[in-house]
């Protein structure tokens, strides 16, 4: 069994990740700074509370609890929107403190790198659903900086032989159905969270930005998939490159599209009552349509997303904001 460093490990999809991968029966640390993570996620694994922005806190952790065999990097900034207003922190944190981590990573001689990536490196592309050959064209600084850090792992294999795969979401949504772990970012921006919130009646209503997209009902497509199921696919992930494996850019998602619109309605239909929500214009840097191919990584790994239907999903959303929301209430 593996000895690995999460970072992130305190945040949404991190702490899926890190649960799934000691389940796997792996050791894991976990470097997080606890701007959007929770201790409590990480339950007993050690935590090493740093920015990861810091060398001296990276020195620390691999000479602390080192050495690892790989690293399961789930740290960034992940808003598109922000990344629009605000290019130079997600440059900061996504590039430069990634960049400081490998170089962390390849001192101390870990010999495996699985990064959290995104369908945003792709920005407007030609074909759906879309294949990992479709050009890396991003269209906002979130989807740049993802590029750029792929770009260096490659170029980091090549040179010195560090084994690496970027694993590139699509929508990632849900939380674990055992409970315990679920999506509650400050604030929240995500789709299903917020349509949940005002369904709840937690906040006023939800902003349907864009009406007037060139699909089915005029709103944004997504590819919706479990974190459970994306959990699921990092422990695969880590365990084929430290067994030797296959490695580079993978999608992962579901194949099938489902418009903001038809989330609402599915929000809707857990929850008892419709969302009350009202009509914006587009964002900044959104894509009318994201659809994962993601055949290679089932082939390569065995991988079936087991959870990742919609009602499965928005149920297990629910379920975690209510309980979320009564533990913080009794607070």
């Amino acid at each position: 069994m593996a000895h690995l460093l999460v970072t992130g490990g305190a945040g949404y999809i991190g702490s899926h990740t890190l649960r799934a991968l000691r389940k796997a029966g792996h050791t894991a640390v976990v470097f997080d700074d606890l701007r959007a993570g929770h201790a409590r996620f990480v339950e007993d694994a050690p935590l090493w509370r740093h920015d990861l922005a810091d060398p001296k806190a990276l020195r620390g952790v691999f000479s602390t609890y080192g050495p690892f065999d790989g690293v399961v990097h789930l740290a960034s900034s992940i808003s598109v929107a922000e990344s629009v207003r605000d290019p130079l922190a997600y440059y900061r944190n996504n590039v430069i403190a990634g960049l400081q981590l490998l170089g962390a990573a390849l001192e101390h001689g870990a010999r495996a790198f699985v990064m959290s990536s995104t369908a945003a490196v792709y920005g407007h592309p030609e074909f759906q659903p879309i294949p990992e050959s479709s050009p890396v064209a991003p269209i906002n600084p979130y989807g740049a900086t993802k590029a750029m850090l792929e770009q260096a792992l490659g170029d980091l294999e090549r040179a010195h032989g560090l084994r690496w795969m970027a694993l590139r979401y699509f929508n990632a949504s849900g939380a674990d159905p055992a409970g315990g772990l679920g999506e509650c970012h400050e604030p929240e921006t995500h789709l299903i969270p917020v349509a949940l919130e005002a369904a709840a009646g937690l906040r006023p209503e939800l902003k349907l930005f864009g009406t007037d997209y060139p699909t089915r009902d005029g709103t944004c497509i997504r590819d919706y998939v479990h974190v459970s199921d994306l959990a699921d696919a990092h422990v695969r992930g880590i365990e084929a490159l430290l067994s030797g494996g296959p490695g580079g850019p993978y999608n992962l998602g579901t194949g099938q599209g489902v418009s903001n619109r038809e989330v609402l309605e599915a929000v809707g239909r857990a929850v008892g009552r419709p969302v009350p929500h009202s009509e914006a214009p587009r964002r900044p840097g959104d894509p009318a349509e994201l659809i994962a191919d993601a055949t290679r990584f089932r082939r390569d790994f065995g991988w079936q997303p087991r959870h990742s239907d919609l009602d499965t999903i928005v149920t297990t959303a629910w379920q975690w904001l209510q309980t979320w929301q009564a533990t913080h209430s009794a607070l």
